[in-house]
């Protein structure tokens, strides 16, 4: 079965004069219906604030909670933090545990909402106020759950929040490839990152995604993969760079999870990245992205066995 995290309080009224809008984490799970799924639905609860400040400075989580952060941090984020983006702020990085803990269970689950890589640990940035990823991974592993955890991050935005709070930890690999020419403007350094020219469509993406993700899974052989599916690689995305089909990011999706299963890893996948003016069309973005991770994930009988080998693609 496939196994969704979902909450109805990820989606929040849009703050006065922001771009952003939340609707699109309502519209992913009309756009799951509109398909027929057979779908499990778990709803998480909030992170408690003792493991995001594990990631994030105590006074910056304060403010956040208290809906009360300074203008230029919210400035930096991109909308204002209000009562109910505060709600979804510590509701998001439970879902990704969550769906961690549901594919570790099962072998895989998603999160309908997550993918926060831009947060950093004194602020927000780029649309993302905590970072979901990094918080997970952090209390699994400290709760015994997994030894070391790999973030595949395939967003056309580099994860450098993500890089840099996860920095020096050998039990974390942060894995990035992006538009280089894209936001941020100043890269951080992740274990592993491919930085790509503008307009790469299906075909050179994939190539080079297949030539670099097997040996740095072989080469950290981790207990779970944290997949940051976001769709914004799409050539119709207003803020990517890139030009994937829709059958490039089915491929892309496919590619990456067939690398977990045959090494019997269990994988979760967050949102990640998205945008343009017809909102329903980027949710069913994100939906045939979780689908076809399901798909191919159903390509295999066995269940996933940590640490198992398999042969590469």
């Amino acid at each position: 079965m496939l196994h969704v995290v979902h909450h109805p309080h990820y989606v929040s009224p849009a703050a006065p004069g922001s771009r952003f809008t939340f609707d699109k984490y309502g519209l992913v799970m009309e756009a799951l219906a509109e398909t027929g799924a057979d779908a499990i639905l778990h709803q998480p609860e909030p992170m408690p604030t003792s493991w995001v400040e594990a990631i994030h400075d105590a006074d910056y989580v304060a403010e956040v909670a208290a809906s009360h952060v300074p203008l230029h941090k919210s400035r930096r984020i991109g909308f204002p933090i209000s009562d109910s983006v505060t709600r979804r702020a510590f509701l998001s990085p439970g879902g990704t545990w969550l769906a961690a803990k549901l594919a570790l269970d099962h072998g895989y689950a998603a999160n309908s909402a997550g993918g926060s890589h831009h947060a950093m640990a004194d602020t927000g940035a780029g649309y993302c106020v905590f970072n979901d990823l990094a918080i997970a991974a952090n209390r699994l592993i400290a709760e015994g759950d997994v030894r070391r955890v790999m973030i595949v991050d395939l967003d056309v935005h580099q994860g450098d929040g993500t890089a840099v709070l996860m920095a020096g930890r050998p039990d974390v690999f942060t894995f990035s490839i992006h538009s280089e020419s894209n936001f941020p403007a100043r890269k951080a350094r992740s274990s592993f990152d491919l930085g790509l020219p503008d307009a790469v469509g299906d075909t050179e993406y994939l190539a080079a995604l297949a030539a670099v993700l097997p040996p740095a899974i072989d080469g950290f052989a981790p207990d779970l993969i944290f997949y940051q599916a976001g769709v914004d690689p799409h050539r119709d995305d207003r803020l990517g760079r890139l030009a994937l089909s829709d059958a490039g990011l089915r491929d892309r999706d496919h590619y990456v999870m067939r690398q977990a299963r045959r090494r019997g890893i269990p994988l979760a996948s967050a949102l990640g990245g998205g945008y343009g003016d017809d909102r329903l069309e980027v949710a069913r973005r994100h939906v045939r992205s979780i689908l076809a991770l399901y798909e191919a994930f159903c390509e295999f009988d066995a269940p996933p066995v940590r640490g198992a080998a398999g042969d590469l693609e």
